[in-house]
């Protein structure tokens, strides 16, 4: 009998022991590391032969284990009191499953008593408004798991977001936390005018009577029953007879019988009431809207000026929307990260350009699920992770993720399983809406998404995942590459605690969290935008170096990798005899990681 293993640490002498609840021990197997990997050197599988005498016992012992663990599998929580000291405990992090040999071994396995005993790795965005604006209910958020801090630009004026920024930072910089800020952009969309008697004022539509759009001006502040204003001008040359138009998200719906130069005339499908300003949508039409209004670019160029980390760009149908952004954010905004939210068919059908052209993609359920049939948008949803994931771009799952929690303290089933499934579908971010910005309830949303992701997190096959993630492509891999497959390989076999990573760009860390280790990527850095991008991507917490620039450069690194041991002991990630897996370069400057080591934390 043999086993197999593939080296990638060093130092004197590695032990790998197993603990459980049993007290029944596995004989141990010691290993000798094969020294320093580097780029360059094939990793070599050595071979160990166990005698007669040892394999009979670890087979007697493991069978021994393994019915009373089932026995007791289910039948009530196990003590989870043993510490993480870089050993592996068989009640922790879903250890038994992980074990398993395929997808349906590993889902039998999953144990309700498991504890997920890591940070949680996925990032939470959460969408400020009037009952989270303020300094004191944001430092809770902070506290309860905000990651990334959305304004919605539909909303508010630029006094009022910016006084919304400097809240953030305030109560970022009094907790001593790294917060990003992302700008939501309106986006170019379609909406109804204004109706008699204002604002305020409703009409009812009623299910087969007729309703005009029209696009003529002087109908825009007027509407009524039988006709309203659309303020999209070329409404009558993309639609035909035969089409669908959606209203107020799709509550209300109308069917096109007729058409002429400035007006469509509609029989009413769906009825309902109507107010004002309300968004209008067109389901399997590519609409010729501009990627930003006059209105965006003023907000593009507000961003500029607060320093914004990321602009989430709404209604993005094709690959010029993206460079048309990319364009007006010009020299000044270049290091700004566009985040693509996919919202309509144009965008599902156009994916795959629109990801080459982005720097990550947000799913954005809520109009996707107007302008798609309902019953595709988990498809829609599915897709769009996997292709991000496979090219280490990050990925946001959003609307409507625990809606009921606007007005309710907890939310319900179904919306805590659409939260883990966004998760085990492969989210880097969740992000939540009306709940933080309007809702009864922010704090207690964001700490159900932080214990519904943790929970998921574990229960993703690690192992599977990482060996589809690492063979999606059969090309040559660059130098950082191999060193990020490296250390995630590494810090599987090694059960470590965390991996460790000097950047400065933050490439390296995200090429490490692209292949999704199951512990947190510690990104150690000097810049402090990088920092707050970084919370973009699953699994990366960033720690924001403090100390000045050291020569010689070697030095440097010693007092960075020092410091990050250190302040990952502070905040509870790294605990006394776990292994932790470090990344980073041979020299000063970009490019140039290539060296892993696994060191033990003292």
């Amino acid at each position: 009998m043999y086993f197999a293993f593939d080296i990638l640490h060093t130092g004197p002498r590695v032990e790998r022991r197993v603990v459980c609840q049993s007290k029944k021990s596995i004989p141990n197997i010691n290993l000798t590391s094969v020294g320093e990997v580097k780029s360059g050197k094939r990793k070599t599988p050595h071979k160990f032969r166990m005698s007669s005498e040892t394999q009979a016992e670890s087979k007697k012992t493991r069978l021994s284990m393994e019915t009373e663990i089932q026995g007791n599998f289910m039948s009530g929580p196990p003590d989870l009191s043993t510490p993480m000291d870089g050993t592996i405990d068989l009640h922790s992090r879903q250890f038994r499953a992980t074990r398993a040999n395929n997808i349906l071994e590993h889902r039998s396995l999953l144990d309700i008593y498991s504890d997920p005993a890591v940070p949680r790795l996925t990032s939470i965005i959460c969408t400020l408004g009037p009952a989270s604006r303020e300094v004191d209910t944001l430092k809770k958020l902070i506290n309860a798991g905000l990651n990334i801090a959305r304004l919605n630009f539909s909303h508010g004026d630029h006094e009022y977001h910016k006084g919304t920024i400097a809240n953030v930072r305030t109560a970022a910089e009094q907790l001593d936390k790294v917060i990003g800020v992302a700008l939501d952009t309106k986006g170019p969309e379609i909406r109804t005018g204004l109706l008699e008697g204002g604002g305020s004022a409703e009409i009812e539509l009623v299910a087969g009577k007729t309703l005009v759009l029209s696009t003529d001006t002087k109908y825009a502040e007027c509407g009524t029953a039988e006709r309203i204003y659309v303020d999209y001008t070329n409404i009558t040359d993309v639609m035909q007879v035969g089409q669908l138009v959606f209203i107020d998200d799709g509550l209300i719906s109308l069917c096109v019988k007729s058409k002429t130069k400035d007006a469509l005339t509609t029989e009413i499908v769906n009825g309902g009431l109507l107010g004002s300003r309300k968004g209008v949508n067109l389901p399997n039409v590519d609409v010729d809207l501009p990627a930003l209004s006059d209105r965006d670019k003023r907000d593009l160029k507000f961003g500029l000026d607060q320093g914004v980390d990321m602009v989430f760009a709404s209604f993005i149908r094709k690959r010029d929307d993206v460079q048309a952004i990319r364009k007006e954010l010009g020299e000044a905004g270049k290091r700004i990260l566009i985040i693509s939210k996919i919202e309509n068919h144009e965008g599902v059908r156009k994916f795959d350009e629109i990801l080459e052209e982005s720097d990550g993609i947000m799913v954005a359920r809520g109009d996707l699920g107007i302008e798609i049939p309902t019953e595709k948008v988990f498809l829609a949803q599915k897709m769009m992770i996997s292709r991000c994931n496979k090219a280490g771009k990050p990925v946001i799952c959003a609307t409507q993720m625990l809606e009921s929690m606007v007005s309710k303290p907890r939310p319900t089933r179904a919306e805590t399983s659409d939260v883990a499934n966004a998760v085990l579908d492969g989210a880097d971010c969740v992000m939540l809406s009306g709940e933080t910005a309007k809702g009864k309830y922010p704090i207690e949303a964001v700490d159900v998404m932080h214990r519904i992701s943790r929970e998921a997190e574990a229960a993703i096959f690690h192992r599977q995942l990482f060996e589809s993630l690492r063979y999606a492509n059969f090309e040559i891999l660059p130098t950082v590459t191999t060193m990020a497959v490296a250390a995630v390989d590494a810090a599987f076999a090694h059960n470590a605690g965390a991996i460790v990573v000097l950047t400065t760009t933050g490439r390296s860390a995200r090429m490490v969290a692209k292949y999704r280790p199951n512990c947190p990527v510690l990104s150690v850095t000097r810049d402090s935008m990088t920092a707050r991008q970084l919370h973009l991507n699953r699994g990366c917490f960033t720690l924001l170096y403090p100390g000045e620039v050291q020569e010689p450069w070697e030095q440097d690194m010693r007092a960075r990798i020092a410091w990050a041991m250190d302040k990952g002991k502070e905040i509870g990630f790294l605990k006394t005899g776990m292994s932790v897996v470090l990344l980073t370069g041979w020299k000063a400057g970009l490019g140039h990681t290539n060296t892993m080591r696994i060191l033990s934390v003292a």
